[in-house]
């Protein structure tokens, strides 16, 4: 069973929204989970507003050690999710078969839980949620990994609470068992408010240490992540883990890593394959645009479809920009208008623009032209934009589902369901 260039297998896994299958890419044979969710039931269970933040704090991250997200698309009934494949298992099947960890395994992947938890929050994630203040006041996460600052409700650092959960864990990974348990809920927090717990003997003095600092009950005397990175025990055989860079997907099997130059010019912008995803998220109805930012779609994003072949396309776009007085420049993969409109009558650049071009081929005679916003004049933004698609184009973006050839690609990526 095939979802657009992706071949569905098992399911991995089910739970109230979805489920998880596995798939793999059909050209690069790269395994990949994807999460389908249930719009109707997502909705109904009014927590559309938590599956946006997940989203959203996933595109974020590109992390060796952080489960990556690399596309998001929908139908009038589902969400799809497209996410790195982590076949370990989980961890505590991996504690619960063997008892409890080695230090040197334990601390190898504290040491990667830790880099994951800096990364998030440099880039202001924590908690599973998103920072939108100095102290975040939601109690979320199982019971026995809750810092007592939490349970008081009074506000907390977002950062401190991590690493009381994070210590929870290095404990549960060293020991086997949990540092704070009861089957009496009041007795449970009552233990975690005021540390109540015992540190084994035969652990070594260092783990002794680590884990006493981490589980300190005051949040302002609690070893941060600074200190954590400065400790004698955790600093044994680290290596950091190095971020991906920013324009760096990682992504074995994205259409994106097979573009073809244009015939006959050099450096000329590469022409995408598009994927059935890409296709679904150019219905208005089903962008999903809006999960990651609230400014006007059509403001800093524009697409029509055209039947001229991409050298055209290119050439006509250069000369329409150039026309308007905007420089152009070639690289990445992409045209890209840049910097400032200058004149006589406007020395100091007003109404700079800054803007990239992109073609997708859905057919050998069906493209499509993506012009984005970064930053600039809205207007002469709009005016390149009308400009562009009265002359290059076929349809509007709204009217796009009415072409026969993508009418016959989604009806093939829906058909697997």
């Amino acid at each position: 069973m095939r979802m657009g260039k992706y071949e569905m297998g098992r399911t991995l896994g089910e739970g109230h929204f979805g489920k998880v299958r596995l798939a793999r890419h059909a050209d690069t044979g790269r395994a990949f989970a994807i999460k389908i969710l249930d719009r109707q039931r997502i909705l109904a269970m009014k927590i559309d507003e938590q599956i946006k933040t997940e989203i959203a704090t996933l595109k974020l991250l590109k992390h060796p050690n952080v489960v990556r997200l690399y596309e998001v698309a929908a139908s009038k009934t589902k969400i799809y999710m497209v996410l790195e494949y982590v076949n370990g298992g989980e961890l505590f099947e991996k504690i619960a078969l063997k008892g409890k960890l080695s230090e040197k395994e334990g601390r190898k992947l504290f040491q990667q839980l830790m880099d994951a938890i800096s990364y998030c929050h440099e880039r202001g994630v924590y908690h599973r949620d998103l920072k939108k203040d100095g102290l975040l006041h939601t109690t979320c996460g199982s019971p026995n990994y809750i810092a007592p600052e939490v349970l008081l409700n009074k506000g907390y650092d977002g950062s401190m609470s991590d690493v009381w959960s994070c210590g929870v864990i290095l404990y549960v990974m060293l020991t086997g068992n949990l540092p704070f348990d009861d089957e009496n809920m009041v007795v449970l927090y009552q233990k975690i408010l005021k540390g109540d717990y015992r540190i084994p003997k035969w652990l070594s003095p260092g783990a002794q240490d680590i884990l006493r600092k981490l589980l300190d009950p005051n949040p302002i005397t609690r070893l941060g992540m600074d200190g954590l990175r400065e400790h004698d025990w955790f600093n044994q055989s680290y290596t950091p883990a190095v971020p991906f860079d920013d324009d760096d997907d990682n992504y074995v099997g994205d259409d994106n890593s097979h573009m073809t130059k244009n015939n006959g010019i050099q450096d000329n912008p590469a022409i995408n394959q598009m994927n059935a995803f890409q296709l679904i998220g150019m219905s208005s109805c089903l962008d999903l645009s809006g999960f990651f930012e609230k400014e006007d779609v059509s403001e800093r994003k524009t697409r029509f479809a055209s039947n001229y072949p991409p050298t055209y396309l290119f050439e006509k776009i250069e000369s329409n920009v150039i026309n308007m007085g905007f420089q152009v420049q070639k690289n990445n993969g992409k045209l890209k208008v840049i910097q400032e409109r200058k004149g006589p009558t406007n020395p100091r650049g007003h109404g700079s623009l800054l803007i990239s071009a992109e073609v997708f081929e859905i057919n050998e005679s069906l493209y499509v032209v993506e012009l984005k916003r970064s930053c600039g004049d809205c207007s002469l933004y709009r005016q390149l934009c009308a400009t562009l698609s009265d002359d290059l184009g076929i349809c509007k973006s709204q009217q796009l589902l009415k072409n026969d050839s993508i009418r016959q690609e989604l009806y093939r990526f829906n058909s697997s369901f």
